[in-house]
């Protein structure tokens, strides 16, 4: 409680200097950039995200064809949907124990105890080894100062600390087999050697732990290669230093074929969240990855729902904003697609393509909020010119505008006076009446007391 309670205060003595970067919604959650590994904690009545910072390999910058990460980003978002980045927060020339030719800042973790918030970082150290270090901020942004050396005893990567109820905190990292030892009350020493954890699995890679409690049973998390690529699995105990039981796979191997998928878990607001990576802007190159995040639920007996990984994400588009119909919650099996705006800039997006007549995209949970909406504009293109309709909840639901695109192979903003007025939070199906061809970029919607 007292940890809890100087969190909190600090929350009434800091006034936290946001930057002008912002991510959407939807998955992935940031476009701006590459990111991966993300430790999601919630600090400050916030959901902030540490992940890790890929970039491309180039001549005397890192491996080439391999990782590459030389600093840390943090996001945050008080409602998951609006994320807002805070700039670098730690970076490889400043921590003396790090070999500045390794590139190497991979998957990080943060926690706060006693009003200090401590970022745990793997690297790998002059003149060689993995090695963990970590860094001291009064607030969850930064600015974060790195200790002189890494903690002392500790050889390897991806860390995770979990404080317990009683305030004891865990340290629990990876090295091919994953390890847990006590950290002292000043976060930066062992309190005990670190020990491996058995009875898990003993073929294919094994990394990137995570564990939380949830109700008295402590969940172990990991990365595992059980095949060709890493999918998540778990197993749960009842004390934080085990032994653990495996239980089952929380996310498949992605159909996308990623290698890695490193992970976090978290509750906020009564709701349980999977941060997870995939590869959606560097669909060709699996070491520029891009975080995701999904519900996740438990079922009665404590087990978890496997996760399906989803490109809408979660949280509620708020219809004055920019609707990327292409993070779809469902799509029609025929006549719809998705591709990139601009294949020479991926970071650009994407847009929706409808080509064969009924053929349907529909997207989940956007509030219409309670005012009167007077019109919608769509930006849209087709060669051929075409007709789409907008209705709510269902493909044969009700029907709120027809809009007329244009033939023209150019981007146009087409803006529609509504035909009916949607209220609430309902779910939005855009569907192509005839059989033309349109593209489809964004759908906003406009409040008459709001100038366009």
């Amino acid at each position: 409680m007292v940890n809890r309670l100087a969190c909190y205060l600090l929350i009434l003595s800091t006034i936290t200097l946001l930057s002008t970067n912002y991510g959407l919604a939807q998955n992935p959650l940031i476009l701006d950039q590459f990111t991966s590994d993300p430790t999601a904690r919630v600090f400050e009545g916030k959901v902030y995200v540490y992940p890790s910072h890929d970039i491309l390999a180039k001549p005397g910058q890192g491996r080439p064809g391999w990782f590459c990460m030389e600093d840390y980003h943090v996001f945050s978002s008080e409602n998951l949907t609006d994320w807002t980045d805070h700039g670098v927060i730690v970076n490889q020339n400043d921590v003396n124990w790090i070999d500045p030719n390794s590139y190497s800042m991979w998957a990080p973790d943060c926690v706060c105890k006693d009003g200090k918030y401590y970022f745990y970082f793997p690297s790998s150290a002059k003149p060689r080894g993995r090695r963990i270090g970590v860094a001291i901020a009064d607030r969850p942004d930064g600015p974060f100062k790195p200790e002189a050396k890494p903690i002392e005893g500790v050889r390897g990567i991806d860390p995770c600390v979990l404080i317990d109820k009683d305030g004891k905190a865990y340290l629990y990292y990876s090295l091919n087999r994953i390890f847990v030892a006590r950290l002292k009350d000043n976060m930066l020493e062992l309190d005990s050697e670190p020990q491996v954890i058995g009875n898990l699995p003993t073929k294919g890679l094994l990394e990137g732990p995570f564990v939380f409690e949830r109700n008295g049973i402590y969940y172990l998390t990991y990365p595992h290669v059980q095949n060709k690529i890493e999918r998540l699995e778990y197993s749960i105990g009842d004390n934080p230093m085990g032994p653990f039981e495996p239980k089952g796979v929380i996310m498949d191997e992605s159909p996308s074929g990623c290698w890695t998928n490193h992970h976090s878990i978290v509750e906020y607001q009564g709701q349980w969240y999977l941060f997870y990576h995939d590869k959606d802007l560097s669909p060709d190159f699996d070491k520029n990855r891009s975080i995701r995040v999904d519900y996740l639920y438990f079922n009665d007996d404590a087990t978890i729902q496997k996760v399906i990984p989803t490109l809408r994400g979660v949280g509620i588009t708020n219809a004055r904003k920019e609707i990327q119909i292409d993070r779809y919650s469902a799509i029609s099996q025929e006549g719809a697609s998705v591709s990139f705006l601009n294949d020479e800039n991926k970071h650009e997006g994407w847009k929706t393509i409808l080509t064969t007549r009924d053929a349907w995209v529909q997207y989940n949970q956007v509030d219409f909020g309670d005012k009167q909406v007077d019109s919608v504009k769509v930006k849209a293109s087709s060669a051929t010119g075409g007709t789409i309709a907008l209705r709510l909840d269902a493909i044969d639901g009700p029907l709120i505008v027809q809009v007329e695109v244009p033939q023209n192979t150019d981007w146009n903003v087409v803006s529609v006076t509504l035909s009916e007025i949607p209220f609430g939070i309902q779910d939005l199906v855009v569907v192509l009446t005839d059989a033309s061809n349109v593209e489809i970029d964004w759908v906003r919607f406009e409040y008459k007391d709001i100038e366009s």
